[in-house]
């Protein structure tokens, strides 16, 4: 029972997965396109949201120059 088991729980895992069996992306290669732009877009941000979060994009107080330092 627990190898039957395992295996449905191996199979559902391995059909669930995303790829050939279920494409992400649009057949049609202008909205293809327009999605993978997004997607990227998307992986792009993440660097700033990041910095964001951890406070990284503040002004450094080491700068020769004076900064405003608040909300714009």
């Amino acid at each position: 029972m627990r190898r039957l088991l395992c295996g449905l729980m191996l199979a559902a895992a391995l059909t669930s997965s995303t790829g050939c069996f279920l494409p992400i992306y649009s057949g049609d290669p202008v909205r293809r396109a327009r999605q993978l732009l997004f997607t990227s877009e998307d992986m792009r941000m993440v660097l700033d949201e990041w910095e964001r979060i951890w406070f990284l994009d503040q002004p450094s107080h080491m700068t020769p120059y004076r900064t405003h330092g608040g909300l714009l």
